[in-house]
């Protein structure tokens, strides 16, 4: 008796969807970074913009390479922009899960975080430098303020909003409250903990350039104060592009951490 057996039905696999997902973003990226620097080109060429060309600024670019002075620039604000986004959000993820947790807690620490959250980082610069002299100190603290405020923020309203119904269905399931801080507060409140470490970066670049402008002998944002004084163009876009990707890459690396620490999270 033959056997008459079902067609397969069983899905692709998800992999080359996956892929084509991926390939495809990162083509249009592509895309739009070709697009710009032509625009860039073209209305330099026409004279329809004074600033440097793509042309002269790789030039410069490549100097400044050769001699080392790009790098070294690029390390000296990367370090403090590193440790000050660190220590920024390593204390912010603590205080913020404390605030939101403890009703105690947010109504002692809120009104301090609120407070300053108002006041920007570039204005504590001058009192920074005043108070810790003109080391390496207060640049690193200004960013670490920047950093804190935007994940401490991010982390508090991580925990607040937690969907209710998960907390009491783990209490009726007798979970105790370290279980479902752990459990379900924890890993509810990481992407918006994620979005306020990606908000807390580029509040980071933003200061450090800044505080380089005041008080640096070494840095990305000094390398282009300098330039400024003798209109040396070029070099000033330079700086700009190299903060810009060193961002961007700091960046795309954060929002790989989310994606692979949120799994479970829907995305469109």
């Amino acid at each position: 008796m033959a056997v008459i057996t079902a067609p397969d039905k069983t899905p692709p696999a998800a992999a080359p969807r996956r892929e084509r997902r991926t390939v495809r973003p990162l083509l249009l990226n592509l895309a739009a970074l070709v697009f710009g620097v032509a625009v860039w080109g073209l209305a330099t060429t026409a004279h329809l913009v004074d600033i440097p060309g793509p042309l002269s600024v790789a030039s410069r670019a490549a100097e400044m390479l050769r001699d080392g002075t790009l790098a070294d620039d690029a390390l000296a604000s990367l370090r403090r922009v590193f440790l000050g986004f660190a220590l920024g959000t390593l204390l912010a993820v603590p205080v913020g899960f404390l605030m939101g947790w403890y009703p105690v807690a947010r109504a002692l620490l809120e009104p301090y975080v609120q407070f300053f959250r108002t006041v920007p980082p570039l204005a504590i610069i001058p009192l920074a430098i005043v108070l810790m002299g003109i080391g390496e100190t207060p640049k690193v603290f200004v960013i670490f303020l920047a950093a804190f405020l935007s994940s401490v923020v991010a982390a508090f309203q991580g925990v607040v909003g937690v969907d209710a119904t998960l907390i009491n269905a783990a209490r009726v399931l007798g979970a105790r409250d370290r279980v479902i801080f752990l459990k379900v507060v924890v890993p509810a409140a990481s992407p918006f903990l994620l979005v306020g470490m990606r908000i807390g970066l580029g509040a980071s670049w933003a200061t450090v350039v800044a505080a380089e402008l005041i008080a640096a002998d070494k840095g990305l944002g000094y390398e282009m104060m300098h330039a400024q004084t003798y209109y040396d163009l070029p070099t000033i876009f330079v700086g700009l592009i190299t903060i810009g990707l060193i961002g961007l890459v700091m960046d795309r690396l954060l929002l790989w951490a989310e994606r692979h620490l949120t799994a479970w999270q829907e995305r469109r």
